[in-house]
């Protein structure tokens, strides 16, 4: 009898350390949710806010990425200090670890050094068409660790912010204009000035190509099968795909009108025969 009014006595006194545990528990989950939340909106908020601030989407992005961050490691503290968790102690543990995590982090915080560095020096915006890293996209946004590109078949490429700075960068669209470079070949028995006639008149009727700079058209090279002729006119980056396609269609539409042959490669065997 003694032994069990031993234990409701101990029980008694284990009832409230266990309710304050619990509830100081539940408070802390419900801070770390409704804290998640709040950053989440805030950071959501402030990405707008600078959109509509004529701010680039890239660097909006960025912007509303480091914030949440913020957010979130504070939050994670207030938890930490309802639970319970000496935070004081804790930063100073948090600090100790973090050079540790950093030394096997290397990677991820260059990736973030290279965002930082990549919206500072702004080698390509939002809506870019670049090739960086070995992937070629539309860049759709810049994150602490990341950049999202967009290829034209709508795929999204995920490249790691050190790869984009680690190599070199080709900004597609970074010039209002661009110059088509065309190797066009015709035969060797064709009339080679009808040839540039029906060029000059397709480059000449086009009214997006612009023409200044003027345009060029010139024989570049005798090569083996082919008389090869360089087209360099100038276009309007947006225009600089649909130009290209449809030149090349028109010439060829053309030349097979007109007789002018566009060959396919060949070689001359040449056979001796050895008298004995």
């Amino acid at each position: 009898m003694k032994d069990m009014q031993s234990l409701l006595d101990q029980g008694s006194e284990w009832v409230p350390l266990i309710v304050e545990g619990v509830t100081s528990l539940a408070l802390g989950l419900v801070v770390f949710f409704i804290g998640k939340f709040i950053a989440s909106r805030v950071a959501k908020w402030c990405e707008n806010r600078l959109l509509k601030s004529s701010v680039d989407k890239a660097v909006a992005g960025f912007a509303s990425s480091i914030l949440y961050a913020l957010m979130f490691a504070g939050v994670i503290l207030m938890a930490l200090g309802q639970i319970g968790v000496e935070t004081t102690s804790f930063i100073a543990i948090l600090g100790a670890a973090g050079l540790a995590v950093g030394l096997a982090l290397q990677g991820s915080l260059s990736n973030f050094a290279s965002g930082v560095l990549i919206i500072l020096l702004r080698p390509f915006r939002s809506g870019d068409f670049i090739d960086a890293g070995g992937q070629m996209g539309t860049v759709d946004r810049i994150e602490l660790f990341h950049t999202y590109l967009r290829t034209p078949d709508n795929r999204i490429i995920i490249v790691p912010n050190s790869s984009v700075m680690g190599g070199a960068i080709v900004n597609f669209s970074r010039e209002e204009t661009r110059r088509l470079d065309l190797i066009v070949g015709i035969s060797y028995d064709a009339d080679i000035r009808l040839a540039k006639q029906i060029m000059e008149e397709i480059v000449s009727a086009d009214e997006r190509i612009l023409k200044d700079p003027a345009w060029t058209i010139a024989v570049s090279e005798l090569a083996d099968s082919s008389v090869n002729f360089v087209l360099r006119p100038w276009v309007a980056s947006a225009d600089y795909w649909t130009v290209r396609a449809d030149l090349l269609e028109k010439i060829k539409y053309a030349f097979d009108e007109r007789g002018v042959g566009i060959p396919y490669p060949q070689m001359d065997v040449h056979v001796h025969k050895q008298e004995s």
